[in-house]
């Protein structure tokens, strides 16, 4: 038996779910970027671009910092919408809070594996890249500073005034 709701309950039940779904949304756009981020990401490593690289790198730490940020609000929030629409939530309402939730679900394990792919082909071109450090010759290094002592004799300043 389903018990009335005041105006006030019914407002705040409103209130959460309505939260709870832009909460998700945004967690959702956010995985999307940073799945978009991990999909460029992944022929800056084959390619000799270390500066795009490092770019990509940095914005899709960003991202995973926002999405771990929105997951530490949206934790509380879904328990206390699972609290409080448990029982009284129509199907209506759930549908799109769920269907959201599931779309969060796939996106998660798609930059998962996509992330392990970029690990993976990181881990194999980090020995090419040592491989050609150790090979890379300095052409100045055998050349002095021009603000080096060339023969260490100077040791009077002539000034004319």
């Amino acid at each position: 038996m389903q018990e009335a709701l005041s105006k006030e309950e019914l407002d705040e039940r409103i209130a959460i779910l309505r939260r709870f779904r832009s909460l998700l949304e945004q967690q959702r756009d956010k995985f999307r970027a940073y799945l978009r981020v991990l999909e460029l990401q992944e022929p800056q490593i084959t390619g000799d671009d270390a500066a795009l690289l490092n770019e990509h790198t940095e914005l899709g730490s960003l991202l995973v910092h926002d999405i771990g940020e929105l997951q530490k609000v949206i934790v509380p929030m879904q328990a206390l919408y699972r609290s409080r629409h448990a029982a009284a939530c129509s199907p209506a309402e759930a549908v799109p809070v769920e269907q959201l939730q599931e779309e969060l679900d796939r996106l998660q394990e798609k930059a998962l594996a996509q992330n392990k792919r970029n690990q993976q082909l990181l881990r194999t071109r980090l020995p090419e890249v040592r491989r050609e450090l150790t090979q890379f010759k300095n052409p100045y290094r055998a050349h002095q500073s021009v603000y080096a002592e060339k023969d260490g004799s100077g040791s009077f300043i002539h000034i004319n005034a």
